[in-house]
């Protein structure tokens, strides 16, 4: 499959062994135990044997530890004594002191002490016995550490980006194309088999307009990149046939109707604006649709015969469709796969109806109880559905909200998008187990009628294991977005502008670098920063887009991680070789403390991010990695240190590089090595 998460290995360190103290060497590196998860294994079970021998009858309660807000507090902590002081009217810090001294600490054991502080159990974790192991594993399986597998891996199908094939990606669209293909990474990397999927919405309203301009003007071959062209073609096509609609019903409304004359006045004045701003971007092409439309006798009902002929399957009409759909996919294709994102499967709207499938799921939803037709269009009350199977708490529903019925055919017999949708869902689960759409957050309802709808039609696998992965608005500050004008950031005037601010920025290293690596770089580090602004924030909440955000040197993003891999790439390159033998005992400065705590906490970070869907965490990380980096680096000597310490300071870096560049990889971000 196409869909692979490369993650560059160095081979510097294959022979390096750790030793801690001179009393822990570990032979030539291989993968170690998680040190961390039996850290914490060791501090429940202790906690737990303390609590049989102080107070048993808390022995059996699941007793939560925490991570403490700052590092003076150990590297665990529990609120187990404040719990039992609560109940028995004991003063919390005497329950922990006897709590903490019923602890005893095994020998070997990754616990090097046992605190009391303000009623809490701090534990702190014995570097010199942890450094090792997490250094050791992280040196050791290099391009692969933190990657754990799965027991049980799955199929998923992720399907994102899935914008109507009439117009460039724009910024906003760029945000699910990038979530989707971070989403998908990480399902990956965690053992799942990935299907990445585009939906071409090719039945849509949009593309009808945009084929029926295409037609008029008789095909012309388009000017530029392609996808913008049809991007003009279609805001030029449908502004015309508004204009057009409009003024034709403005002659036939009575002059006594004063307020629907108003009414299409208001519209019409407003579709003039529009074209007076096509008008500059586009003339030729604007008064040529503007032309041949005002011949037509009826462009809306064109346009929806032309709807309803692809939906039939009509071969001229197909034709037609679907050599410009695939012209404008070839631009779109091009524009992700610049950053790096690529599909496995392109599942077409229109042939799931000329299967039949979408008619059988019809037939079978039109057997409902829950369906019913007034007259003029088929319905699914979706709200009976709820009630009927007592759906309110498993969704998450207001006992005094009422879901909304969803239409499923026009008076005029065509389907709507959501119930080809639930044809989709059931198409998209003959290959998979579960199946994530990323979806915009405004399709919310959608979503939940097409896993309602399921449920009735007794597919309550797929009903449960369809996840909506939403996310919220890109915006832009000074911009406005209207495609019905063609007023739309696209994600490659972005990519221009970040390869241009970035150029800007290393033109005193450029020459040093080479023609050929300071492109490299210069590319990279231009779609790492834009991925990144898409990434670091949760998905749910609206993104605002500023450069001084996205390519700073100074804070969370993506530039300021690389300066922070690149400034350990350079400490090793001056060292030119990596000890055999470094002795972790000798790291006990507090930042490398934190540093090697962050390296082990990668597996970890990994698992939450592809188990709960949440790339951002890797982001937040490979920041929080980079922040204590460059402050190590400010702080600590590596290259003028004495000996020993020196080589086991070149073994955290050479940590540093790897926890670093594979958190980045897994979002589909490479990082340079100079910058």
């Amino acid at each position: 499959m196409r869909n692979s998460v490369r993650l560059r290995q160095r081979t510097n360190f294959k022979h390096a062994r750790i030793r801690c103290g001179g009393s822990c060497r570990i032979g030539n590196l291989v993968a170690l135990p998680d040190a961390l998860r039996q850290f914490r294994a060791e501090c429940v079970e202790a906690l737990d044997l303390a609590l049989k021998a102080t107070y048993p009858e808390f022995s059996a309660s699941a007793h939560r530890l925490t991570v403490p807000n700052a590092s003076e507090f150990g590297e665990l902590a529990s609120s187990v004594a404040h719990e039992i002081a609560r109940q028995k009217n004991f003063l919390p810090q005497e329950v922990a002191r006897k709590i903490r001294d019923a602890i005893p600490i095994k020998r070997g054991s990754l616990i090097a002490a046992v605190e009391e502080a303000a009623g809490y159990i701090n534990f702190r974790l014995d570097y010199a016995m942890a450094g090792p192991l997490i250094l050791n594993s992280a040196l050791a399986t290099g391009g692969q550490y933190g990657l754990e597998k799965i027991n049980q891996p799955i199929r998923i199908s992720v399907e994102h980006t899935s914008s109507n094939p009439a117009g460039p990606v724009t910024m906003a669209t760029a945000r699910n194309s990038i979530l989707g293909d971070a989403l998908a990474r990480v399902c990956l990397a965690r053992g799942h088999t990935v299907i990445k999927r585009f939906y071409v919405d090719d039945v849509g309203r949009q593309v009808s307009i945009l084929a029926y301009g295409y037609e008029l003007l008789k095909r012309p071959a388009p000017h530029g990149k392609v996808d913008h062209w049809f991007g003009r073609l279609y805001a030029c096509t449908n502004c015309a046939v508004q204009i057009e609609s409009t003024k034709r019903k403005l002659e036939m409304t009575g002059s006594d109707d004063i307020t629907e004359r108003n009414k299409l006045q208001q519209n019409l004045d407003e579709w003039v604006a529009v074209a007076a701003e096509l008008q500059s971007a586009d003339k030729e092409l604007l008064e040529s649709v503007l032309g041949a439309v005002r011949k037509q006798d009826d462009p809306e009902r064109d346009i929806q015969e032309l709807g309803r002929k692809y939906e039939e399957n009509d071969k001229g009409t197909v034709e037609l469709v679907r050599t410009m759909v695939e012209l404008c996919l070839e631009g779109i294709k091009d524009s992700l796969s610049e950053i790096g994102i690529v599909f496995d499967k392109w599942d077409w709207e229109g042939e799931l109806l000329w299967s039949g499938l979408v008619k059988k799921t019809l037939d079978r939803l039109a057997k409902l109880p829950f369906t019913s037709t007034d007259g003029t269009a088929l319905k699914l009350d979706v709200n009976a559905i709820v009630e009927a199977y007592t759906l309110r708490d498993q969704f998450g529903l207001a006992r005094n909200y009422d879901v909304p019925p969803l239409t499923l055919v026009r008076s005029d017999g065509t389907t709507l998008y959501s119930t080809r949708d639930i044809a989709y869902s059931l198409a998209k689960f003959q290959d998979s187990d579960k199946v994530v759409n990323v979806i915009a957050s405004e399709q919310t309802l959608p979503q939940l009628q097409i896993r309602l709808a399921l449920l009735a039609l007794g597919e309550k696998t797929a009903a449960l294991n369809m996840i909506h992965y939403a996310y919220g608005l890109v915006e832009l500050p000074g911009a406005k977005m209207s495609k019905r004008r063609a007023h739309f950031i696209t994600l490659d005037e972005v990519v221009q502008q970040a390869k241009a601010k970035v150029d800007q920025t290393l033109a005193e290293r450029k020459q040093q670098l080479g023609q050929e690596e300071a492109q490299r770089v210069i590319d990279n580090v231009a779609y790492g920063a834009i991925k990144f602004a898409m990434l670091s924030i949760s998905s749910a909440k609206n993104l605002t887009f500023t450069w001084d955000r996205v390519l700073s040197l100074e804070r969370n993003s993506a530039p300021f991680i690389n300066y922070a891999y690149t400034r350990a790439g350079s400490i090793l390159r001056k060292l030119g070789r990596m000890p055999a033998n470094p002795d972790c005992s000798l790291l006990t400065h507090p930042l490398e403390h934190l540093l090697i705590l962050k390296i082990g906490e990668l597996p970890d970070v990994f698992c939450e991010a592809a188990d709960q869907l949440k790339p951002e965490e890797l982001a937040t990380y490979a920041s929080a990695v980079a922040e204590k980096f460059h402050e190590y680096y400010e702080k600590a000597d590596v290259i003028h240190a004495e000996e020993q310490v020196k080589n086991a300071r070149a073994a955290l870096v050479a940590a540093i590089q790897i926890v670093l560049r594979n958190s980045m990889a897994l979002l589909g971000i490479i990082l340079n090595d100079r910058m």
